[in-house]
C-alpha cells in the first residue's frame, strides 16, 4: 500500500450478524462482508434487510435459482453471475434510501419527459371550505358553471320515506375489517347545506400506525399475478357500475347531481381502464453492446400513503388509489374531507371483489 494517501487494504468481514454495521450500512470501499445461509428464501432475507438498494450481484451455477433470487432482491440494479456492468443503453438507479429515479436507457429519459395532455391541464383549485371546492369541481366535471341548486337532492338527506333514517356511522378500514377508531370519537359529515349524512371515526397516530402495519401483512397482494389483479378489479368496477343509483344518490348530497353522475361514470370508466392495463404494463429487455442481456422490470414501490382532494371525493378516492392497488401495491388512503363517508360506500364492492383484506386501508 502506498505510505502516502487515504487508502483501504481490501478486507473480508467474516462471522457478520445481520444486525452489524457492515452489513446495514452502504460501505464504499474493498470490503466484503460474508453472511452464511441455507436457502435461497433466507439469502433474499438478508439482502432485504437493509435501507439501502443501490445494486447487487446473485451468483449461483443454476441460472433459474439465480434468475427468481434475483427478481426478489430490492435493488436498482440486479447482476446474475457479473458485476459492476453499466450502459448507457440500460438504467441505472437506487432503490429506497439508495435514491429513486433512472439514469440511462428509456427510464432515465422519461425524467426529462411530460405528458402532452399535461400542458392543456386546468389549474388544480385550493379552495378554503370543502364546499368551494365541490363546486369547482363541478364546473371542470359539467364543462360549465355548478348546477348543484338545480339539484333536489343536493343539501339534503336521503329521503328513507316514513322511516327512521339509518346511523351511518362507518368504521375504519384496516387489514379487510372494519375497525372502531382507537380515539373512539367521530365527526359529523354534512351536506353541502348543512344536513347531517352521517358520522366518520376519528382516526389518530395508533390507527395510521395499525394500517401501516396491516398493508406490511399484505405484500403478497404484490405477488400476485397480473392477471388475478384485473379480475378483481374487472369485478370491483362492474359491481360499482351496478350501485350507480345508491352511489349517485348519496354522492348528489354533497356536490350535486350532475357532479355525481358525472364522477360515477369517469370512475368506472378509469377502473376498467386499470383493468386492461394490469396485465399489460410490463418492463423491457434491453441488449447492450456487451454479450449480456438487461431486464428492465416494473415493480410496486410498496407500502404508500395517499391523502384525496376534498373537491372530487370519489372521482379522486379511485384515481389515486386504484392505480397503486393495479400495480400491486398497499394503500394507506385517507378519504375527501368533504365525504369521506364515500369510502365506507366503497367497502362493500371492495370486500365483494375478493381482494386480500390488507392491499388497501381507510
Amino acid at each position: 500500500m502506498p505510505s502516502r494517501g487515504l487508502y483501504y487494504k481490501p478486507t473480508l468481514f467474516t462471522n457478520v450478524h445481520p444486525a452489524s454495521v457492515v452489513a446495514q450500512q452502504e460501505i464504499f470501499g474493498p470490503v466484503l462482508a460474508a453472511m452464511t445461509f441455507r436457502t435461497p428464501a433466507e439469502a433474499v432475507e438478508l439482502a432485504n434487510n437493509t435501507a439501502y438498494g443501490l445494486a447487487a450481484s446473485v451468483w449461483s451455477e443454476s441460472v433459474n435459482v439465480a434468475l427468481q433470487v434475483a427478481s426478489r432482491i430490492k435493488a436498482g440494479v440486479v447482476w446474475v453471475n457479473s458485476t459492476n456492468m453499466f450502459d448507457a443503453a440500460s438504467g441505472f438507479g437506487g432503490y429506497r434510501e439508495s435514491g429513486f429515479g433512472r439514469e440511462g436507457g428509456r427510464e432515465g429519459l422519461r425524467e426529462y419527459l411530460e405528458p402532452a395532455w399535461f400542458r392543456k391541464a386546468p389549474l388544480l383549485v385550493t379552495g378554503t371550505s370543502a364546499a368551494s371546492g365541490a363546486r369547482a369541481a363541478e364546473g371542470l366535471a359539467s364543462g360549465g358553471a355548478g348546477e348543484s341548486a338545480l339539484d333536489p337532492l343536493a343539501g339534503s338527506a336521503i329521503d328513507h320515506g316514513d322511516e327512521p333514517p339509518i346511523d351511518r356511522t362507518v368504521k375504519l378500514y384496516i387489514g379487510g375489517k372494519q375497525v372502531r377508531p382507537d380515539s373512539g370519537y367521530s365527526i359529523e359529515c354534512r351536506s353541502s347545506k348543512g344536513a347531517l349524512l352521517g358520522e366518520v371515526p376519528l382516526g389518530n397516530r395508533k390507527d395510521i400506525r395499525n394500517a401501516v402495519e396491516a398493508a406490511g401483512k399484505a405484500q403478497q397482494w404484490s405477488s400476485t399475478t397480473a392477471h388475478n389483479r384485473a379480475q378483481v378489479l374487472y369485478y370491483f368496477a362492474e359491481n360499482l357500475a351496478q350501485r350507480a343509483q345508491e352511489i349517485v344518490t348519496r354522492l348528489a348530497a354533497v356536490v350535486g347531481r350532475r357532479q355525481a353522475s358525472r364522477e360515477l361514470k369517469l370512475s368506472v370508466e378509469r377502473l376498467f381502464s386499470y383493468a386492461a392495463w394490469a396485465d399489460k404494463y410490463e418492463g423491457a429487455v434491453h441488449s447492450p453492446p456487451f454479450r449480456n442481456i438487461s431486464l428492465a422490470m416494473n415493480e410496486p414501490i410498496g407500502t404508500v400513503g395517499v391523502v384525496c382532494p376534498e373537491s372530487t371525493p370519489l372521482l379522486g378516492f379511485l384515481s389515486m388509489v386504484l392505480p397503486l392497488v393495479t400495480a400491486g401495491n398497499c394503500v394507506v388512503a385517507v378519504p375527501s374531507a368533504a365525504y369521506p363517508l364515500i369510502a365506507g360506500t366503497c367497502t362493500r364492492s371492495w370486500r365483494r371483489a375478493t381482494c386480500p383484506g390488507a392491499s388497501s386501508t381507510w
